[in-house]
């Protein structure tokens, strides 16, 4: 059988100066480590051999019908701007329309130097591409809208980071890699009709039903919320939410410091570059507030009367942090049991989350615990859960199944960043068998799955993460 992938190229079509036309650059020994066949099947790719894939997903054979690029975008990294910034070491192949009707782009990341590349090697190491691919795998299991692993590769040669790494590249597939930054870098410029192309582009590809650039805010405000929420609701932090790594799709991207909290505390920091905090867990809606201001910023100046796109921007973004909390309410509700509206329920779940905190409490494994009455068993003092569960067994009182609900909004299996790390170490050593394992667990979270309990449990005081890296 031979390698298709079925491309139908639209971001290509656009001025040049939206991107660099850039191949990949080849690599000296390519193994393949994984390849998503449920994801390709979506895709409508076909797959070839192993030999075939592996020099595709490489990046030593360009597929037929791609057309390799580098995208041009700017950014906020941690609230500085960057005038430009772009693919630095990833190309775009092109895009495929799916068996449902969803355009998305397939793209090489690790795949060598760009015009974008800032003096840098262009590589990925092994180590943040098996994480990638694992985390983006899981969160799309858990519900969550994320960027997808179609292929990861082992290329044979080393990359140079703290010291010698065993290269590897990423094949990520997404909606679109249209960011907050990519709107930015042209207004910050002035070049306000690629910003009005780049504004339609966005909203025939991801929002057909918007009606010009306050549409397009709208519509991403509201995907954001959704997303943000998403996060929140599994104990996810994302570590690094720049503006170039803000979704206009809706899309978790970018997973580079990432790590999902053990216990619960709202401050938690894991990103090694994030010193002062500013994209910890209760931060992250906040963040994703100040990300869409700037896209609103930069969408206010293709329009023709200003003050009207200014009043009503303000009013878009202003309305955000209602739309936040009322998606987090909705999933937090979920996660306690109820599926109806009543005036404590906020107070109710705020003190639980407090509790928590005060209590070392696991996050992942005391909200599975509700359902079946294990949860005091995760607090430091019980009686710190058992205090708060008399009012909420009462208000579970007014509910149909509780157990179901719950059931359902809450994971037994996440991906646990100590388990990421031991992962990654095997995987050095030439042992894939505890990521492939990590793959097919968390491929079905919110299932009891017995033969894998192992991968439920918190880490030891000498198995925490207590720092994660961008891998750049």
């Amino acid at each position: 059988m031979t390698l298709n992938i079925p491309f139908d190229n639209s971001y290509v079509r656009l001025p040049d100066s939206f991107y660099a036309r850039q191949g990949p650059v080849p690599v000296r020994a390519p193994q393949l480590i994984a390849f998503n066949n449920s994801l390709a099947q979506i895709l409508r790719v076909t797959p070839g051999d192993v030999h075939e894939m592996t020099e595709a997903f490489a990046g030593n054979k360009v597929p037929e019908g791609a057309e390799p690029i580098a995208q041009l975008y700017s950014g906020h990294q941690f609230g500085n701007y960057n005038p430009q910034l772009g693919d630095g070491r990833a190309v775009l192949l092109g895009e495929t329309v799916g068996t449902d009707g969803i355009r998305r782009d397939i793209q090489l990341k690790g795949s060598g130097p760009t015009p974008f590349s800032r003096q840098g090697d262009g590589r990925a190491w092994l180590g943040p591409v098996l994480r990638e691919y694992v985390v983006s795998e899981a969160m799309h299991a858990l519900g969550i809208p994320t960027t997808r692993a179609l292929a990861a590769v082992e290329t044979g040669e080393t990359v140079r980071r703290e010291g010698p790494m065993p290269g590897a590249v990423l094949t990520r597939v997404a909606q679109s890699h249209l960011r907050v930054g990519t709107f930015q870098v042209f207004a910050a410029r002035g070049q306000l009709d690629s910003l009005r192309r780049l504004t339609d582009y966005a909203i025939d590809r991801h929002y057909p039903g918007a009606e010009g650039p306050m549409g397009l805010l709208r519509a991403v405000v509201a995907a954001q919320a959704r997303l943000i929420a998403g996060w929140m609701n599994v104990g996810f932090i994302h570590g690094v939410m720049n503006t170039d790594n803000s979704s206009i799709a809706g899309e978790t991207i970018d997973y580079g410091p990432c790590a999902f909290m053990d216990r619960y505390h709202p401050n938690t920091v894991f990103s090694s570059i994030d010193r002062a905090g500013r994209y910890a867990y209760s931060n992250q809606p906040d963040i994703a507030v100040w990300n869409a201001a700037q896209l609103a910023t930069s969408l206010i100046q293709q329009a023709e009367d200003k003050d009207a796109a200014v009043e009503e921007a303000t009013e878009i973004v202003h309305a955000m942090p209602d739309l936040l909390q009322t998606e987090w309410q909705a999933r937090f509700r979920a996660k306690i049991g109820l599926t109806t509206k009543e005036d404590g329920d906020q107070q109710l779940i705020s003190d639980l989350l407090t509790r928590m905190a005060q209590n070392q409490a696991d996050f992942t494994n005391t909200f599975r615990a509700l359902g079946d009455s294990a949860a005091r068993d995760q607090f430091t003092d019980p009686q710190a859960f058992d205090q708060w569960a008399e009012g909420w067994q009462a208000r579970l009182a007014r509910e149909e199944d509780p157990s179901a609900v719950m059931a359902k909004a809450n994971p037994a299996f996440i991906p646990r960043n100590h388990r990421i790390e031991q992962m990654i170490q095997s995987a050095v050593q030439g042992d894939y068998t505890p990521f492939h394992r990590l793959n097919t667990v968390l491929a079905r979270p919110f299932e009891d799955q017995l033969d894998a309990l192992d991968l439920t449990r918190p880490p030891t005081e000498g198995e925490v993460v207590h720092a994660t890296f961008c891998g750049t």
